[in-house]
């Protein structure tokens, strides 16, 4: 009962996150009472597609980063029907906002994963806080960002392919005003965390122009452990 009550009270009458919102209110609410009573069932739910999660399967296999990193029970942040594991739980614009993850409770699950969402969530602070706080102590933080000299190709906002963007991300150091480094972003955050990796993934990277989206990775990959004790 305790899960149906958060279910009802914190996705079927939840307001859509801002960064989701559009001019088709009743359209947003009927796509999101579907998606919340169908699930990933065909037609009738969220269907499956292919993102930026879909593009690094084959490397992630081959690396042995699913037994790494994604056992146990985790939740897929902004999964957009692109799970990073068959058997995660996806969270989207359908269940609430991302920044605050309100129905979830602290230290729930092994893994935490999201691709290609902090860049354009406004509070990124908040967003890391409670993505850390739904994860149980010895689990992996798991982020997946757009890397701006491969990705957007500027370095300066706004983003040349998808205006939601309110910040550029590059591996190491922040570059003001616009980019975060993600290795100094963590280390600032998490202090106590283990980072396990930051790194620039590529694989299958082609440039077919500082004007035309790039193709195959373009990726910062970062894996953080929570300590056992605090």
């Amino acid at each position: 009962m305790n899960e149906l009550y958060k279910k009802i009270r914190y996705n079927l009458f939840a307001a859509m996150p801002k960064s989701r919102e559009s001019d088709q209110k009743i359209k947003d609410y009927i796509r999101k009472v579907r998606y919340n009573l169908f699930g990933r069932i065909p037609v009738l739910g969220r269907r499956l597609s292919r993102g930026e999660t879909a593009k690094s399967h084959e490397r992630r296999a081959r690396e042995g980063f699913f037994d790494q990193y994604c056992q146990g029970s985790g939740i897929d942040i902004g999964y957009a029907g692109d799970s990073v594991v068959p058997d995660v739980k996806g969270w989207d614009f359908e269940h609430g906002d991302a920044q605050y993850m309100n129905g979830v409770d602290d230290e729930s699950f092994d893994f935490v994963y999201s691709s290609h969402l902090l860049e354009h969530l406004p509070d990124m602070e908040a967003a890391l806080t409670n993505w850390d706080r739904i994860l149980k102590p010895g689990g992996y933080l798991i982020l997946y960002l757009p890397h701006r000299d491969l990705y957007e190709k500027k370095k300066r906002l706004p983003s040349l392919f998808n205006t939601d963007h309110v910040r550029f991300f590059m591996p190491k150091e922040d570059e003001a005003p616009d980019t975060v480094g993600v290795e100094a972003l963590v280390k600032r955050k998490f202090p106590e965390h283990e980072l396990i990796y930051c790194r620039t993934c590529d694989e299958g990277y082609v440039n077919p122009g500082d004007k035309l989206p790039s193709e195959g990775e373009f990726s910062i990959e970062v894996v953080l452990k929570k300590p056992l004790h605090a």
